[in-house]
């Protein structure tokens, strides 16, 4: 019989979930996706429902196979990757979720955020984690959860109830119920997770009141977690790959060496940067993350989150209407020879890095009557290239190394006219993959790795190619002028003074 050299990769993300079958060579050769729905039940809160997402994960993962053409027993391995903090508690009996997953974006949590800093706590969290305390992170959410649903502290206490980024629950329903597990990564976004120790931390978990019985069991990144029921595929196939969505698009663009680094656009921007063995402490307000773990041993990255980017360009289609497709954007930035002084601050549901101010609210800066639907398209674009170059500039104020040149993914990615901005705004090349899904990429390398389809990280790194390679034009007192303006109308939108 031959042996299977295909990888299934489901990419599970804010909006919509999608499944890719990549081949040896690290080509998509055949893809399905799905969006699925957003909850707002109040101002600043984010939910979604996980049997909407677990539908979309089977139904996607059984389109994709089809369309490659073969059957179940082809596939050497599925990798999922993930939206990483979005936080769900499910009983163990049933598998039923007790409540809505809470989204990452989601903000319920900050009085409780604040309280904890108050009390002198954001120390202690950073030193083990990596963190910051912000209620973007799954510790809090689990705890509100546990005091809105009616008995489930004492449920989950009794060991009754299973906690889990949305990983660990696609494991959970994938192998049956069987397995109750989730990678370094993901681990590491919770607040509830020692990234230098690499387990659970009991102090902080009693400190955000998260009983230790709900937490899963963490491994490697490329491990085979478990096989996929019967009945699902027609054949059981190991889930051998799991890694945050943003880990796991380092791993796919082939940053395997420390001082590379990447920036994925999609519903929110987050730029990570390599910095090898070296679990690198922040003190600009940047997070430290494991990047992966392979074979026990750990490669670290720093990380800038921006929790909205192509969101923006979401609102301008369907909250008001200035678009009709996200692709429009393109086209409309070149219908206007500048930004007309229009700065548009994309803080929807706070800013994150580097100022973390949940607090703070979206605004657009310097309409007059000439500003048009163009302008308003452009501004939502420049703000994603104003945010990345913040992130850049942080990272090197915290002694890490200026990006040599920056590889970028996402869907955003495809936009031709943004990447020339970042390249002008960062004042370094921009690289741009031939295949720009490398979040599913990174989940199948973690996959294939663990199966032997690809059997070392050169051969991983053999398989990246660059679809286009965006220089720097612009001039310095150009940028100067319109750094200065993104931060004058920053500095305007800040809950607190800067």
């Amino acid at each position: 019989m031959t042996r299977a050299t295909h990888v299934l990769s489901i990419d599970q993300g804010t909006t919509s979930t999608r499944a890719i079958v990549f081949d040896a060579d690290a080509r998509p050769i055949a893809t399905a996706q799905a969006e699925f729905a957003q909850h707002y039940p109040q101002p600043g809160w984010v939910e979604h429902d996980v049997e909407d997402i677990w539908r979309d994960a089977l139904e996607t993962a059984r389109q994709a196979i089809a369309k490659a053409g073969f059957s179940a027993t082809q596939i050497a391995a599925i990798g999922i990757t993930n939206q990483r903090e979005t936080a769900v508690i499910w009983d163990r009996a049933t598998g039923q979720p007790i409540h809505r997953a809470i989204v990452w974006q989601d903000r319920r949590t900050a009085d409780v955020c604040q309280m904890l800093k108050a009390d002198g706590a954001e120390s202690m969290v950073s030193a083990r984690t990596g963190l910051l305390i912000d209620p973007y992170f799954s510790g809090t959410k689990v705890a509100w959860m546990l005091d809105a649903v009616p008995g489930a502290r004492a449920r989950a206490e009794k060991g009754e109830l299973a906690f889990g980024t949305i990983d660990s629950f696609l494991l959970w329903r994938f192998t049956g119920g069987e397995v109750h597990a989730t990678d370094v990564t993901n681990a590491a976004r919770t607040m509830l997770f020692d990234i230098h120790r690499q387990c659970w931390d009991e102090e902080l978990c009693a400190m955000l009141r998260v009983p230790m019985a709900l937490l899963p069991q963490v491994h490697d990144n490329s491990h085979v977690f478990g096989t996929t029921a019967s009945g699902l595929f027609g054949a059981a196939i190991p889930i051998a790959g799991m890694a945050g969505d943003q880990q796991a698009a380092l791993f796919g663009q082939a940053c395997f060496e420390p001082g590379q680094a990447k920036s994925t656009y999609g519903t929110g921007c987050f730029m990570l940067l390599n910095t090898g063995e070296n679990a690198f402490p922040s003190q600009n307000r940047l997070l430290t993350t494991p990047a992966w773990r392979l074979s026990g041993k750990m490669t670290y990255a720093l990380e800038g989150s921006i929790f909205i980017a192509g969101a923006a360009v979401k609102w301008l289609r369907d909250g008001i209407g200035v678009i009709t497709h996200a692709s429009d954007t393109d086209g409309m930035a070149v219908q206007v020879p500048d930004n007309h002084g229009v700065f548009m601050v994309p803080a929807f549901t706070g800013l994150g890095a580097p100022h973390w101010d949940p607090d703070a609210r979206g605004a657009i800066f310097g309409l007059t009557l000439g500003t048009t639907q163009a302008h308003l398209a452009r501004a939502a674009l420049e703000a994603v290239g104003y945010q990345t170059l913040d992130l850049a500039r942080t990272m090197e104020a915290d002694g890490a190394q200026y990006p040599a040149a920056l590889r970028v993914d996402g869907g955003m990615a495809a936009n031709d006219w943004l990447c020339q901005f970042l390249a002008d705004l960062l004042d370094t090349p921009v690289e741009r993959p031939a295949h720009l899904e490398t979040t599913a990429l990174g989940a199948a390398f973690h996959a294939g790795l663990a199966v032997g389809v690809w059997p070392d990280l050169d051969a991983l790194a053999a398989t990246w190619a660059r679809g286009r390679l965006f220089r720097p034009a612009m001039g310095p007192a150009r940028r100067k002028l319109l750094v200065a303006g993104w931060h004058d109308a920053v500095s305007r939108t800040l809950s607190r003074p800067a």
